[in-house]
């Protein structure tokens, strides 16, 4: 009888750049570090959101994707900063280049969080604990910056640590620990668990992951429909999503799966502009331009929708591919609708245009 090999045991991190955008304007401006500072949005408060809020802002109660208005309500001294999207990406490429010495196996989901399976590293170091500790003094020495990290055995628990010691902190949950880890953590720290099913659990006496865990995998169905079988596995520990590096194929794209449920236009715009920023990166560094957009809804029960734009000349520029992603969105009904997914792919490149069919302007939005 022949015996079988066992896989060895994942080896993931969770690499997440605190208060991105804030701290790259606070490491370049002296004046602003210390103060409650905001990336985007309107110092008169008349429209716009913020991308980012510095961790002064955020003990005022000012966070991602919140209104102007709102923030400089809770914060009357907030300084708002306008993005400066050239640098933030120069500076994740530099972030990548660390990430490269030790694995070829990242798989970004903006500019400034990636996950990585060193599960065989580059320099051959072993320890997961150690390449996350060798990346974040990497980060501090060379780019002046800091970042937190989660190490595990997948990539759900790994993304849920790399919150808990935030900002500039590492957590570690072991394989004999996950089980233990997932049963502790409050319903509402549930990657994709939104305030709306968080409330809902709480109502039904759900309140860890132990309680998740009481109940069957149907009975779970039954309350919360297609996403309780989500649960049913993440209770568990149970991730077995690969980190997909990313490869050129026919289509250039990112997505971005949110720890709560979006549910104002503002923050879905917000995290669109999010995701075009690391499209138009990877556009740019394959050099390619596309003639159609897609744009993946993914709500909170898992129903799954896209709509498509196209193009007679291809484009590869940030402000067509944002304006576009925010049109599309807007043209489906985001009214009572709770997003914990969004992505943005575009694709069809080249130069030549497909033949129109009759009656049809490729400048209009085409919805499926």
């Amino acid at each position: 009888m022949s015996e079988t090999t066992q896989p060895p045991q994942r080896k993931i991190i969770h690499i997440d750049m605190d208060a991105f955008y804030a701290s790259v304007e606070q490491r370049d401006n002296p004046d602003l570090r210390g103060k409650p500072i905001v990336v985007g949005g309107s110092p008169e408060g008349r429209g716009g959101v913020v991308a980012t809020a510095s961790y002064e802002a955020r003990q005022f109660g000012v966070r991602s994707a919140m209104p102007s208005k709102t923030a400089l309500q809770l914060c009357p001294g907030l300084i708002f900063v306008y993005p400066r999207f050239a640098a933030y990406k120069e500076v994740s490429r530099g972030i990548r280049e660390i990430f490269r010495r030790h694995t070829e196996l990242i798989e970004p989901l903006s500019l400034d969080e990636a996950y990585l399976d060193v599960t065989t590293d580059k320099l051959n170091i072993g320890s997961a604990i150690a390449i996350a500790q060798q990346i974040r003094q990497a980060i501090r020495d060379e780019l002046n910056l800091t970042a937190s990290a989660g190490v595990s055995v997948n990539k759900f628990v790994a993304k849920i640590a790399s919150a808990m010691q935030k900002p500039d902190g590492l957590t570690f949950i072991a394989p004999a620990q996950v089980p233990g880890f997932m049963e502790q953590l409050p319903v509402d720290k549930f990657f994709g668990v939104g305030k709306v099913t968080a409330e809902k659990m709480h109502k039904m006496g759900l309140h860890t992951g132990a309680h998740l865990k009481a109940l069957t995998e149907d009975e779970l169905t039954r309350h919360f429909g297609k996403v309780g079988r989500f649960y049913y596995n993440v209770v568990r520990g149970i991730d077995n999503r690969k980190v997909e590096p990313y490869r050129e194929t026919k289509s250039q794209g990112a997505e971005d799966t949110f720890a709560h449920d979006l549910t104002t236009l503002e923050e879905m715009n917000a995290a669109l502009a999010k995701i075009a920023l690391v499209v138009h990166e990877r556009l740019q560094k394959s050099q390619l331009k596309g003639r159609t957009l897609t744009l993946k809804i993914k709500y909170h029960d898992f129903k799954q929708i896209t709509r498509n734009k196209s193009w007679l000349a291809p484009v590869g520029d940030l402000a067509s591919i944002t304006l576009a992603a925010q049109q599309l969105l807007a043209a489906t009904d985001t009214t009572h609708k709770k997003i914990r997914l969004l992505g943005i792919t575009l694709s069809n490149f080249g130069e030549a245009a497909p033949k129109p069919r009759k009656g049809f302007n490729p400048e209009q939005l085409e919805l499926f």
